[in-house]
């Protein structure tokens, strides 16, 4: 499951289509951003490790908020999470369907239905590996990364040979605090989906010991490319041609291919286009998996948990392709609409954010009062004590950045999105409350049998 890790954090995808609204908050220092996001990611990676060894389950943290929180607390954090994975998955389509435009035939880059026709063709892809399984999805997953890396190292390898002849200034005069905060939660947006191997726990063969560890490589895989490319792209091109520019990784590309007299720069959209769709499936994906556990849990409807043959939530998966579809149409078709949800979308980072501080809250609570270094979860007595400070440190840095990006927010982006945030808090409290005629039932998983099935699961004790 490390491909899935590594893949869905989709780095050309996420450097392309985040990195000129980075560069346009905080120019250069972008960088730094990166850097101080990276390590409560980093450390968030660790302890979604930690968790996924002592509560095995495709819930992830909305099982664990309820193993560790109660089931109230588990309530809001399913809400949160599926804020923060569906407002992710409509802003990858409508790229997905221009990257191919602009591969294949530019001219039509501004014909709204060719860019729809396209559109609906990658989410009838997307549903190929989320119908058929995770290891259908690995494999699909792996050819894709391939191809997207094997062009990555290659235009690496021309960036690397430009750098002697680079002389753009990446010096912008004095910090900009407030861009480099928000720029620190849209970040998060492009180094969030190596906790994917967490969801897929209970298709895993060994569901104690195998999830996370991808989690780990695909967070310092991410941290390792950007490292890489920033400094490429911010030394090597003019900072104006990349603030707030649609795809930073273009406008870097036609710089290293005019200095090496290439005359082609389409090449790049290559590896961009494989991460884009990718990330789409994979994000998908996360999403999937968590509300099949809710159905399970029957903390939304039982339908959501019901499997096809394969063994995978079909009902789940194509309710969320359709409504992906359904945002699609609305967004090219009309303008007042795509107005109203693009602002919405925007939230996807904050409510990233606000899932990975849930998380690390989450383990800290279970560090510091629950975990009993003295009984035997059927690990080997041990304690955590690094762990402990880690999780306490991120929960504390995470939730200065929330509070950060609700007091900037409504001045750099939108006057309406600390309302838009407000709302859709509310609602969750609403998904809360509201009753369900079937009481909720907890479910854990049982990872002493090698079986990659979602349908391996008994009540939890005492719930």
């Amino acid at each position: 499951m490390s491909s899935l890790s590594i893949s869905s954090v989709g780095p050309a995808f996420s450097i392309a289509a985040a990195g000129g609204v980075m560069i346009g908050y905080s120019g250069s220092f972008s960088l730094v951003a990166i850097l101080l996001i990276a390590l409560p990611s980093v450390l968030n990676s660790l302890i979604f490790r930690l968790l996924n060894q002592h509560f095995p389950q495709s819930g992830a943290s909305y099982y664990w908020s309820a193993r560790v929180l109660g089931e109230t607390t588990s309530r809001f954090q399913g809400w949160v999470i599926i804020l923060a994975y569906f407002t992710s998955l409509p802003p990858i389509v409508l790229p997905a369907a221009q990257y191919t435009i602009a591969l294949i035939h530019p001219q039509w880059a501004t014909n709204i239905w060719v860019q729809f026709i396209i559109g609906t063709f990658w989410i009838l892809f997307a549903a190929i590996p989320l119908l058929f399984g995770a290891h259908l999805t690995a494999r699909i997953t792996q050819i894709f990364m391939i191809v997207e890396f094997v062009f990555l190292l290659v235009f690496a390898t021309l960036g690397i040979g430009m750098l002697p002849y680079a002389h753009f200034s990446v010096s912008t005069g004095s910090v900009p605090i407030s861009g480099i905060l928000l720029t620190m939660v849209i970040a998060t947006t492009i180094l969030d989906g190596w906790e994917i191997d967490s969801y897929a726990t209970e298709e895993s063969i060994h569901p104690r010991k195998d999830p996370g560890i991808g989690g780990i490589i695909g967070a310092f895989s991410a941290l390792g490319i950007y490292m890489l490319f920033f400094p490429l792209i911010l030394t090597e091109t003019p900072i104006h041609l990349l603030e707030n520019s649609p795809d930073v990784m273009l406008a870097w590309s036609q710089k290293v291919s005019t200095h090496f007299s290439i005359s082609n720069t389409k090449w790049i959209l290559v590896p961009i286009l494989a991460s884009t769709v990718g990330s789409l499936w994979l994000t998908g994906y996360i999403l999937i998996r968590s509300l099949f556990v809710m159905g399970r849990d029957r903390l939304i409807p039982y339908r959501f948990a019901k499997l096809n043959r394969h063994g995978v939530p079909s009902y789940a998966t194509l309710v969320i392709l359709l409504t992906v579809w359904l945002v699609t149409l609305l967004q090219l078709f009309i303008s007042s609409f795509a107005s109203f949800f693009n602002v919405i979308l925007s939230t996807a980072g904050f409510f990233l954010t606000l899932e990975f501080m849930l998380d690390s809250l989450t383990a800290t609570i279970f560090l510091w009062q629950k975990h009993d270094e003295n009984r035997a979860h059927t690990l080997k007595p041990h304690s955590h004590f690094w762990m402990r400070i880690g999780s306490l440190f991120t929960t504390v840095y995470l939730s200065a950045v929330i509070v950060g990006f609700l007091i900037l927010s409504p001045k750099i982006i939108s006057p309406w999105i600390d309302r838009v945030i407000l709302v859709l808090i509310l609602f969750g409290f609403v998904f809360v409350i509201f009753p369900r005629k079937v009481r909720p039932t907890i479910h854990i998983f049982e990872f002493e049998e090698i079986d990659v099935s979602l349908a391996k699961t008994s009540h939890l004790p005492g719930e």
